[in-house]
């Protein structure tokens, strides 16, 4: 098996590819990827990846970008089992819906709170931090009662929300007011294999981004 893996540790998708593909014993060729000096729009990256974006794989010959998609792909093909995406159709439902929920909601009000100053050193928007404390507070509902985001065990959707999550966190953002999050949070942090992966990007993010941020808010 080789997977060639194009990535940068900061990102959060890029972070839920890497906790996945310890859970399933994989070994990625990893391919950092510096996208502010461009590497992402070298004529070789873009010829594998016409959307020159990362998390990318690239699997004996097969590509593939867009971390969900990943997430699925991986699980199908090299899981011995289904637990972590049930093949229950319901169940695989509730998996899905929270994978949507993660790139449609929590973490792009995430980006679209955050990137703006980042990138383009523009004003934090008040409206933008509302909107993004609201998905936390949907994504805290929906674990009433739950012990993980899709049910009572691990699963893919879990990557890719504790990925985000992460970074919230990482970036300060508060969620003592969010109890089941914390909880959920915690469980993830003590269970899921080769977590440490995730706090390190996380954090890096943090560090590298930071003063930016402070500099906005200033």
């Amino acid at each position: 098996m080789t997977i060639d893996f194009y990535y940068t540790d900061i990102s959060a998708p890029c972070r839920s590819i890497l906790l996945l593909g310890k859970a399933l014993g994989i070994e990625f060729n990893l391919k950092e990827m510096d996208l502010m000096a461009g590497d992402h729009l070298k004529p070789e990256f873009v010829k594998i990846n016409y959307q020159h974006c990362v998390p990318t794989i690239v699997d004996n010959g097969f590509a593939l970008w867009e971390s969900r998609a990943i997430l699925i792909y991986l699980v199908d093909k090299y899981a011995k089992n289904d637990s972590l995406y049930p093949s229950d159709p319901q169940k695989r439902a509730r998996v899905n819906q929270k994978l949507y929920f993660d790139m449609g909601t929590l973490y792009q009000r995430f980006a679209e709170y955050y990137y703006p100053p980042i990138f383009a050193k523009a004003h934090f928007d008040p409206a933008a931090f509302k909107k993004m404390e609201d998905a936390v507070v949907f994504l805290n509902t929906g674990l009433e009662g739950q012990k993980y985001a899709a049910g009572d065990s691990l699963t893919i959707a879990d990557f890719a929300l504790v990925a985000t999550i992460a970074t919230f966190d990482a970036f300060k953002f508060d969620l003592s007011k969010y109890p089941n999050v914390v909880q959920w949070y915690e469980m993830c942090k003590k269970t899921i294999t080769g977590y440490e992966v995730n706090q390190k990007g996380a954090d890096g993010f943090m560090a590298k981004y930071g003063a930016a941020l402070d500099k906005q808010k200033a």
